[in-house]
């Protein structure tokens, strides 16, 4: 689902950048309210989640393969706004330093998976877990679907994406410069690949991790839940400490499994290179102009394909990139909160300062 440059057209990345900017700007200002200073830690190693659930490629029927991408289970936890900011560090990285995903079609990029997938997995959550306890079953359940929906929604509006191109941007030879898919291809190869299998492990991962939150948890559960009873407090409150360890021990598990990845034959629809492409099946003779051009807009990631061996040793180069995208990730976040709470300092100390004026 990462849509790499040249598959969308400038214009339709300006777009995208239109829709994300403000959603990022929301974002900034909401989490210094949603997210207080001893949950910033919580934040990071969710961000690392997304970022290395985002590495695990799950194998598809048709031969490609598909993600997860670990959205609503951050908005559960902390709010959408805040899924909005730590998935948009995680694309960020992840194109950057890692060549998943373009610079240019980051703007789309995270309007799908950081935006739109959060918000539509909260609302649903929200909607079928209603007024039920904190620790009722159906939360788990609410968490489960709402994933689900969250992953099918971002994957529909990658898919229109991408089949919207041949029609708005072709030659005068009516040949595509963009992604050369067309709606009826688009939408059944997303959504088979999301519907099928990438939703199903969202929906698990979420569900899952809700589920365990209620047993071993609450205190965390609680953060965005304020004023939802726990039927009955059924759940002992953690030891110190202990959640943040178990959350690192599951980050790390999960950084030394990352090149399971690897096994999955094939590669995500709509992220071939363009030398890649099976012109014959799209009715092509040569690659796109634009896809062409645009394609190597960004060249300078260290870890090219998640790997800086030139495929000698991928598993090492895959286990090293997570080692090094969780840390980059992490401690980006701990800068953006902490630049975020010193404006807002600095803004309170002016108001304060205004108001002995007067």
């Amino acid at each position: 689902m990462h849509i790499p440059d040249g598959y969308l057209s400038p214009q339709t990345c300006a777009v995208g950048y239109a829709i994300t900017v403000p959603a990022w700007a929301v974002a900034v200002r909401r989490v210094q309210r949603v997210v207080r200073n001893r949950h910033v830690p919580t934040l990071a190693v969710l961000a690392a989640v997304s970022f290395l659930v985002m590495m695990f490629n799950i194998p598809i029927p048709d031969g490609t393969t598909a993600h997860a991408i670990g959205a609503t289970i951050i908005a559960i936890l902390l709010g959408p706004w805040a899924a909005v900011l730590a998935v948009s560090v995680a694309l960020g990285f992840q194109a950057l330093l890692f060549g998943d995903g373009g610079v240019l079609a980051f703007g789309f990029n995270c309007a799908n998976m950081a935006v739109l997938a959060p918000f539509v997995g909260y609302g649903v959550y929200k909607l079928i877990a209603g007024r039920s306890a904190l620790t009722a079953p159906r939360r788990a359940l609410a968490a489960a679907v709402g994933g689900y929906a969250g992953i099918n929604a971002a994957a529909f509006a990658a898919a229109i994406e991408f089949g919207v191109q041949p029609d708005l941007f072709h030659n005068a030879a009516g040949a595509p410069l963009y992604a050369p898919y067309h709606l009826d291809q688009t939408i059944p190869a997303m959504m088979l690949a999301h519907l099928t299998i990438a939703g199903i492990a969202e929906g698990i991962l979420t569900g899952g991790v809700v589920a365990y939150l209620q047993r071993a948890n609450l205190p965390l559960l609680r953060v965005n839940h304020a004023g939802v009873a726990a039927d009955g407090e059924k759940a002992a409150p953690p030891r110190r400490g202990r959640p943040l360890r178990v959350a690192l021990g599951a980050v790390a598990v999960m950084a030394v499994l990352t090149p399971l990845g690897l096994l999955a034959p094939g590669g995500a629809f709509g992220e071939d290179a363009p030398e890649d492409l099976d012109l014959h099946k799209y009715g092509l003779s040569a690659v796109p102009s634009g896809l062409n051009k645009y394609n190597g807009f960004w060249h300078h990631a260290l870890f090219e394909g998640y790997d800086f061996t030139s495929d000698a040793h991928p598993t090492i180069g895959y286990i090293v990139s997570a080692v090094v995208g969780i840390a980059i990730v992490g401690a980006a976040i701990f800068l953006i909160t902490a630049a975020v709470r010193w404006a807002a300092a600095r803004r309170g100390a002016a108001r304060q300062e205004t108001a002995e004026q007067s």
